[in-house]
């Protein structure tokens, strides 16, 4: 049993399925980046006496380690 309630889940399934699998790619691929920024930002404020280099270097091994969980 799903313990949250989701009075519009019904509803975002029917626009999921009215969209075409082109809208469909392009709205995932949005919401990838849209991720990925909010990561990015989580880690400037986390740690903000990093240079950008520094981050950028911390973000893409964050990254890897979302990919490979064994590592």
């Amino acid at each position: 049993m799903d313990p949250k309630t989701r009075p519009d889940h019904a509803r975002y399934l029917q626009v999921l399925r009215d969209m075409t699998p082109d809208q469909r790619l392009r709205k995932a691929l949005e919401l990838t980046e849209l991720g990925r920024r909010l990561f990015a930002d989580g880690l400037r404020r986390l740690r903000p006496d990093l240079s950008e280099d520094e981050l950028q270097r911390l973000y893409l091994s964050r990254l890897a380690r979302c990919h490979n969980r064994n590592y």
